[in-house]
């Protein structure tokens, strides 16, 4: 026999611990669930939708007068979006936050693996390439949105082709961008921007003559990190779609027991 009050007919009163009064009269900026892997669709210049994997990170801020918030409505809320997640639809997804959890800022930030198909330079063989991408956004009292990502290039040393007489090392890089847009601008766009300043690209896919190719084309534009971090800001700078942005550049080196790093971030006025 079940429990008195085991029912929905008849359920038994629970204790809603979260909304009871704190006395300790602080407030927490942010509060919520981190890690929450979710199926999304994530929309492509060309293509139309990609479905992808998004770890997300979804908070608020908490009053001082409550104990807690309830975690549980956070998956709640993103599970009503449709799997859908954009530059359109986040600030919606803000909005539910903060009305079904009573707070004044909502923080949303998701990760992600991006895919493109990508042809070699010579044979126009083709495979999928993965990059690393995701958004940060909030919205109430703070309203921000940022996209960010990873795009790894090839970089070849302008010191150690000028210094020897057999060739030049090279590296792979990573080049991290986050970037506030003030009008939409597609991950794709800022990927082959950001492709487009390094010695030369990276490919899933290359034939002997690709291969002599790319080889080649690095050997033709050398790059420290300064000189990727410059070459992406101008580009940024160019770009009437972008607001503000952080480039943080980082090569393996091939022939250091270190990596080669650079930063820079500007708001443009």
């Amino acid at each position: 026999m079940a429990p008195k009050g085991d029912t929905l007919s008849n359920p038994i009163p629970l204790v809603d611990i979260q909304s009871s009064e704190d006395q300790r009269n602080i407030a927490i900026d942010r509060v919520g669930v981190r890690k929450v892997k979710y199926p999304i669709r994530v929309r492509e210049r060309d293509n139309g939708n990609q479905q992808t994997v998004g770890e997300f990170t979804l908070t608020v801020d908490l009053p001082r007068e409550f104990k807690g918030t309830h975690m549980s409505r956070f998956l709640e809320v993103l599970g009503q979006h449709n799997h859908d997640l954009g530059s359109e639809t986040i600030p919606d997804i803000l909005t539910a936050l903060r009305d079904k959890l009573n707070a004044e800022t909502a923080h949303l930030e998701v990760d992600f693996t991006f895919f493109r198909e990508k042809a070699a330079p010579v044979t126009g063989k083709t495979g999928m390439m993965g990059y690393q991408c995701g958004f940060d956004a909030a919205g109430g009292k703070t309203e921000e949105f940022w996209l960010k990502l990873v795009v790894p290039v090839t970089t070849l040393c302008p010191c150690s082709k000028e210094i020897s007489e057999f060739g030049a090392h090279n590296q792979r890089g990573y080049v991290s961008v986050r970037v506030q847009p003030r009008a939409h601008i597609w991950l794709e766009d800022l990927i082959d921007l950001i492709e487009a300043c390094g010695s030369a690209p990276l490919y899933p896919v290359l034939k002997r003559p690709d291969e002599k190719f790319v080889t080649e084309q690095a050997y033709s534009n050398p790059r420290f990190v300064e000189d990727m971090v410059r070459e992406v800001a101008l580009r940024l700078d160019a770009d009437d779609r972008v607001q503000a942005y952080e480039i943080e550049v980082e090569n393996h080196e091939s022939i250091h027991d270190h990596n080669a790093y650079a930063y820079l971030q500007r708001r443009k006025d």
